[in-house]
């Protein structure tokens, strides 16, 4: 058994990645016994790439990609598990100006109600069927939140995700992509929707939280046989992780989280972009107040036992959505894959310890 101390872990520039990057900033890892190098990736599929290929030990993962990297879904089979919910929530839809008028229009409206009920688009994607076009959204990964969280939105108002065009993007082409016409929307965590909406090429409609409620969105994802070789060191990693989760609760922490992440080093972004979901702010529109959304971004349970757990349940919520979208199918599955891969017991093992 290794357990080594020098880490390289794997991020991506988004808001939540906050919990990862202000462990290294306010010295937890250091703490905890562990020297760490933060590597800043551009797509979540070279960030599971290179774990891997073991060029990275740990990473900030999307909740389900630890199930398609051990199922080898869109990619080599490689089993990872995540002992740690590193945020829930943090994503939203947003509509391009243009798109935002047609839906007004075709629908005779004065103006756009929100959270946006997917319904008001079944005549535009009509419209756009009779000329052989569809609406095109962009999500970040197919094995995403994001793709899942856009497919229940649009299952609520009995539209197929057959019914509309989705392609995958970067979050940091997002924008520009949306300003540029090539897609109608999007689903993406911050600070993207907020540029957006202060470039005043889009509208944010709905969050995910008004689609899902408190549903894991980044955990830390490690591979098996890294975990059974370091396992003394995941305690560290975990004791280092809940405490920054602990200290982005409150919400003066959050402010100057937004600073350190708004400078080069992170998301090299401004502050008026990264601030708003972490106060629990959702702009919509330039001109219009913003929502308020208390959960928007949430990195931790303070008054609930084991609120960092990857819990059973939460897994198998996944995995359904997974089986939805027709990503694997329910007999692929393996009766013991949910334990193996969300390890609550791991988590509940070294926070008690």
């Amino acid at each position: 058994m290794s357990n080594v101390t020098e880490l390289n872990i794997g991020f991506m520039p988004l808001t939540d990645c906050a919990p990862i990057v202000m462990a290294h900033e306010l010295g937890l890892f250091k703490k905890h016994g562990l020297k760490v190098t933060l590597d800043k990736q551009n797509s979540w599929a070279t960030l599971r790439d290179k774990l891997h290929a073991g060029l990275l030990d740990a990473v900030q993962m999307l909740a389900p990609m630890p199930f398609a990297s051990t199922l080898g879904i869109g990619g080599p089979q490689h089993p990872v598990m995540t002992p740690f919910v590193l945020s829930c929530n943090g994503n939203a839809i947003t509509i391009s100006q243009h798109l935002s008028q047609e839906i007004i229009a075709i629908n005779n409206l004065e103006r756009l109600r929100l959270p946006l009920s997917s319904g008001l688009l079944k005549k535009l994607i009509a419209a756009r069927k009779s000329s052989g076009k569809k609406v095109r959204f962009a999500t970040v990964h197919p094995n995403s939140c994001h793709y899942y969280q856009l497919m229940s939105w649009l299952k609520m108002s009995g539209i197929a995700l057959s019914e509309i065009s989705i392609v995958v993007l970067p979050p940091s082409e997002m924008v520009s992509a949306l300003a540029e016409d090539y897609i109608d929307a999007f689903c993406v965590g911050g600070p993207w929707n907020a540029e957006a909406v202060r470039k005043g090429v889009g509208t944010t409609v709905l969050t995910s939280s008004d689609i899902w409620s408190d549903s894991p969105e980044k955990v830390l994802g490690v591979s098996q046989f890294w975990y059974q070789q370091n396992q003394r060191t995941t305690q560290m990693l975990i004791s280092a992780l809940q405490e920054s989760c602990n200290w982005l609760e409150h919400v003066p922490n959050r402010f100057e989280a937004a600073r350190v992440l708004a400078t080069r080093s992170y998301l090299n972004a401004n502050l008026d972009v990264i601030a708003p979901s972490l106060l629990g702010s959702c702009l919509t529109q330039i001109g219009e107040p913003p929502r308020r959304i208390p959960s928007y971004n949430q990195f931790s349970l303070i008054d609930k036992p084991n609120g960092n757990a990857p819990e059973h349940a939460q897994g198998e919520r996944i995995l359904q959505y997974m089986i939805e979208a027709g990503h694997v199918a329910r007999e692929d599955i393996p009766e013991a894959l949910i334990s193996n891969v969300y390890r609550s017991d791991i988590y509940e093992r070294f926070v008690s310890s």
